[in-house]
């Protein structure tokens, strides 16, 4: 079967995305037109009922949540991440799982506070400002964890931890547009190695092409020109 990806442009389904091509695996892409609210519409509810981005349609079902899609396509195609029982397995799930459940989920509420908190400003402000204290201190340790060039994250041999933090620093740099003072790659000098290596890639090159990201997506990020849908 030829898997089914439902995306939008810069969305967490570039993730996916960026996995799907390192694999080489066939696949289709079916776009949810965040412009008109498609992932709320009852046909993207009966693959994802929580209307979130993304969806991959697979032999074993509909499956949604990055980490968890990311998780089974390691465990299906025996690739990007160490295979169960390695002894390099838990440290591999523990970080996976802090880049999907902590850095992931506190992007998402630095995004869209107002989900959260309510539309009120000073609200939003002083949230943004927490998760960017908390963000800083992420870093400081993901770059070090980066460095230290274990086979899992940081090495010639790529994982899907070194595709989803890439793509979650590319994040920091753009979003929200007006508050992305708090971040520098240069802060962060192995994960700046990190995102320079993997975007030299040919299959990071294929999915920037698709997704109109740019030649230097993670870092040099610009804001997504795609030729369908749009980023917001």
């Amino acid at each position: 079967m030829t898997y089914r990806l439902h995306y939008a442009p810069d969305n967490a389904s570039l993730i996916i995305r960026l996995a799907l091509e390192e694999l080489g695996v066939p696949y289709d892409t079916l776009l949810v037109d965040r412009a008109a609210k498609a992932q709320s519409a009852p046909a993207y509810l009966a693959l994802n009922p929580n209307g979130l981005i993304p969806t991959l349609e697979t032999p074993s079902g509909a499956i949604f949540e990055t980490g968890a899609i990311l998780l089974w396509l390691t465990e299906t195609h025996g690739a990007l991440a160490p295979a169960p029982g390695h002894k390099a397995r838990g440290d591999f799930l523990k970080w996976l799982f802090f880049l999907s459940n902590t850095v992931h989920t506190e992007l998402r509420m630095m995004f869209y506070p107002d989900k959260y908190i309510g539309a009120d400003l000073a609200y939003c402000t002083k949230l943004r400002a927490g998760l960017q204290v908390s963000l800083r201190k992420h870093l400081q340790k993901l770059d070090a964890l980066t460095g230290e060039k274990h086979n899992w994250l940081g090495s010639a041999t790529v994982t899907v931890l070194d595709l989803y933090l890439v793509t979650l620093l590319r994040w920091m740099a753009l979003y929200p547009a007006s508050g992305t003072k708090w971040f520098s790659l240069t802060d962060t000098p192995h994960l700046h190695a990190l995102a320079s290596q993997i975007e030299a890639r040919n299959s990071v090159r294929r999915a920037s092409h698709a997704e109109g990201l740019g030649p230097m997506p993670f870092t040099k990020p610009r804001y997504a020109r795609p030729p369908e849908g749009s980023a917001t």
